[in-house]
């Protein structure tokens, strides 16, 4: 009876544990196919137990699903080369799943096994002769599964992976008792004159398989494991303190011995807590050197991405689990790692006040771990601070570099400016009374030289904005009637007000991207709008030729152009106006058009 109460509750168990996998199936590698193999493993208990539950006419049915075990070790094969990131080729898991159906298949055919009764297990399955290949097809791939695993670990070991060795151990550990559970029918088949005690504990296989893996990536499942824990042991010493009335009370009395397990369990409810926080995840208490040894593993970030994973692998090995750190300036993230959305995540976002930390998932987080990660986002708060500043030297710095370099270019585009526009005059009434084509060829080429020198003046000398309240809206809709084939989308509102704008700026740029499109593009380009309560971002869009690959990484850079006569100073300018209105500028994807260049300006 003892046996079939344990099978039972063995197949409900694990049905129920494959539902939970499916639900954090993204928390875990392979959690789909562990689902899969934790229902496979309950259609072999229901092929095992029906007999004993509803008597000999389903035999038949029982041994159809007993049949299967080759497709379960396939899977099982399948999970460990996806749970540990196996190198393995993909034709070895072909050529499992291959070995696994065929086998699968024969034994449904040939259904080479029978039934026998057993004094202890009931009706037993006994293998024909004919379900060697069977049984020697669904060892190999187990081994291959096993052999997986221990292959993981001692990599895993070798490359300080914590909480990867950790999971692989746990798979692993489970996977050895489970061998010791079907060790029981072993005792059965070879008639040993014991009772088949390893598959009480069957129950434990699964259990132990799922939290071995869940307990590094999802903290809710530590939770439940640390209130059954609690439960078990405060339940075993209620039971001890009534074993123990007897002998403490010369007389029986249900009243002081209920007394006695109440007042027993309440004594010992806060050390078997603070016992089970311990047990389940060590660690919660941060010393002195874990603070010293955070900051000089942080110290050395040389950028606010660099600090997000650095951080992310100092809290994940800290947690014993993976996490996820993101850190995220007034502009917004500057870290995101795959996956963290399903994470435990600490996102330290920069705000008027300071570096605060924001926590996500970390609800059921044992109370020693989550006081080991606010210590840690303190720390983390300072070195956000040093690159912070760091970066802000540095850009002071580069901008320093940049504003001299734009004096020195001044200075001498003033000088080539002037230098030029005398000889400029000079060829012009030189060629006064030359034929009317060549008066027009030199008067083009001339233009174009002072078309050069009055940009990279424009673009050498320094800017001081003139800032003014103005409707964007309307400065668009007087640049559209004024250039030729301008058109303005269905987007534009009837005004759009930005405060702090030079509109004279403004327009410079939008006429720069306006003579750009038009050489791209004989049919014009369109001015399309989008805005938000962060920014307001001006298109120009046109359907030519588009811009080659090998050409968008100089686009704003000067004399970068793709024109015939451009100056290359045109893209360079709007790129200059966009900074000095703290925005930037940009090529964006916006079909249906085929270019689009985007001036994004800060609210």
């Amino acid at each position: 009876m003892l046996l079939r109460v344990a099978m039972g509750f063995s197949l409900l168990e694990t049905l129920l544990l494959a539902g939970v996998l499916l639900a954090w199936a993204d928390r875990v590698a392979g959690g789909r196919l562990l689902a899969a193999f934790l229902a496979a493993i309950g259609v072999w208990i229901a092929g095992n137990e029906l007999p004993n539950w509803f008597g000999p006419e389903v035999e038949t049915l029982a041994l159809h699903l007993l049949a299967t075990a080759p497709l379960t070790s396939a899977v099982f094969f399948h999970f460990c080369v996806v749970f540990c990131r196996a190198p393995v080729g993909r034709r070895w898991v072909v050529a499992g799943y291959a070995l696994g159906g065929v086998a699968a298949l024969a034994s449904q055919i040939l259904l080479p096994a029978r039934f026998t009764d057993h004094p202890d297990i009931g009706r037993l399955a006994l293998a024909e002769p004919a379900a060697v290949i069977t049984s020697i097809s669904w060892v190999l791939l187990g081994l291959a599964g096993v052999t997986v695993l221990i292959r993981s670990l001692l990599r895993a070991r070798a490359d300080g992976s914590t909480p990867a060795r950790a999971q692989i151990a746990a798979v692993t550990a489970s996977c050895l008792w489970g061998l010791v559970c079907i060790g029981g029918y072993a005792i059965a088949l070879m008639q040993w004159p014991i009772y088949p005690f390893p598959l009480l504990a069957l129950p434990l296989y699964p259990l132990m398989l799922v939290y071995g893996i869940l307990r590094y990536g999802v903290f809710v499942a530590n939770a439940w494991a640390g209130r059954a824990l609690v439960w078990t042991l405060l339940l075993a010493g209620g039971a001890a303190v009534v074993g123990l009335m007897p002998l403490l009370l010369p007389f029986e009395s249900r009243w002081l011995s209920g007394l006695a397990v109440a007042a027993g369990c309440l004594a010992l409810n806060g050390p078997v807590r603070r016992f089970v926080q311990r047990l389940i995840y060590p660690g919660g208490e941060v010393s002195a050197q874990d603070l010293t040894a955070w900051r000089e593993a942080l110290q050395h970030s040389d950028g606010f991405a660099a600090l997000s994973a650095k951080a992310t692998e100092l809290l994940s090995q800290r947690a014993g689990m993976r996490t996820a750190v993101l850190v995220e300036t007034a502009e917004g993230a500057d870290a995101r790692l795959p996956g963290a959305a399903v994470l435990p995540r600490l996102t330290l976002r920069r705000t008027d006040a300071g570096w605060s930390p924001i926590w996500s998932g970390w609800e059921a987080a044992p109370p020693g771990q989550r006081h080991a990660a606010e210590l840690f986002s303190t720390v983390l708060a300072d070195a956000a601070l040093h690159v912070e500043q760091a970066e802000q030297v540095a850009a002071r710095e580069r901008e320093r570099q940049v504003q001299a370099r734009l004096a020195e270019l001044g200075a001498l585009a003033a000088t080539v400016a002037h230098d030029i526009r005398n000889p400029l005059n000079i060829i012009g009434m030189a060629v006064a009374m030359a034929p009317a084509e060549t008066r027009q060829e030199v008067g083009v080429q001339v233009a174009r030289i002072a078309h050069l020198a009055s940009d990279l003046l424009d673009y050498a000398k320094p800017w001081k904005l003139m800032p003014q309240r103005v409707d964007l809206a309307a400065t668009v809709r007087g640049i559209a009637r004024r250039e030729v084939d301008v058109r303005l989308s269905d987007a534009w509102p009837q005004s759009l007000w930005m405060d702090r704008v030079d509109p004279h700026r403004i327009e410079q740029a939008l006429v720069n991207l306006i003579e750009n499109a038009r050489g791209a593009a004989p049919d014009g380009c369109t001015i399309d709008v989008d805005s938000d309560d962060s920014a307001v971002r001006l298109h120009v869009c046109d359907n030519g030729a588009g811009v080659p690959e090998d050409f968008r990484t100089r686009l704003f850079e000067p004399f970068a152009s793709r024109s015939q006569g451009g100056t290359g100073l045109g893209l360079a300018i709007v790129a200059r106006v966009a900074q000095a209105h703290q925005g930037r500028a940009m090529l964006t994807e916006r079909p249906p058009w085929r270019t689009c260049f985007t001036m994004e300006l800060p609210r």
